[in-house]
């Protein structure tokens, strides 16, 4: 049942908003206020008519908080902040030969066999993921992990979509390296 009070979205609605923020943001205190944002917008709007759920159209209002919260990001990140994360042209390089075929070829991963040893694997792969320059890792969440199209992934970093493959390809190959290093060495 959906609540048809406003005030109540909070209750219905945060948490699904707030995980959704979070996927996507990577910051616990930067989801918190785009939600609060959201649900501020939302109360104050008269322009919700019932058409459709609650949810969608908080999730429509949350997209858009979501967007300016991480242009302003981008518009803070020095230049510098960008070359200090290996964001250099031939990163990657290493892991071809000359023909464009695997140097070496990429490790066997082990079958997960328990919950813990999945959850240990999880907990490598977020810091992993937490050494890829932000752009990048939220470019990877978006594509690999929510399987969001890209059209809709290059709107919402501003990018285009020659882009987006490259910097996709450095997130896998980076994580790749991470993985083998901190997971597959074990």
């Amino acid at each position: 049942m959906t609540a048809k009070n406003p005030h109540d979205w909070l209750n219905e609605h945060g948490d699904y908003l707030y995980r959704f923020a979070l996927a996507r943001l990577r910051d616990t205190h930067l989801a918190e206020d785009a939600v609060q944002e959201t649900l501020l917008a939302a109360i104050k709007s008269p322009s919700f008519e019932g058409k459709s759920a609650p949810r969608t159209w908080l999730t429509g209002i949350l997209k858009h908080k979501i967007v300016d919260i991480i242009r302003k990001q981008i518009t803070k990140t020095p230049v510098d902040d960008m070359s200090r994360h290996g964001a250099d042209e031939d990163a990657t390089d290493e892991f071809f030969n000359q023909r464009g075929h695997w140097a070496d070829a990429p490790l066997a991963w082990p079958a997960a066999e328990n919950a813990l040893q999945q959850q240990q694997f999880l907990a490598v792969l977020q810091r992993c993921l937490d050494r890829l320059p932000p752009k990048l890792a939220r470019l990877f969440l978006l594509r690999e992990v929510h399987e969001d199209d890209n059209e809709s992934i290059c709107k919402e970093l501003q990018i285009s979509p020659t882009n987006a493959w490259v910097m996709l390809y450095r997130a896998r190959m980076s994580l790749r390296q991470c993985l083998e290093l901190h997971w597959l060495a074990k």
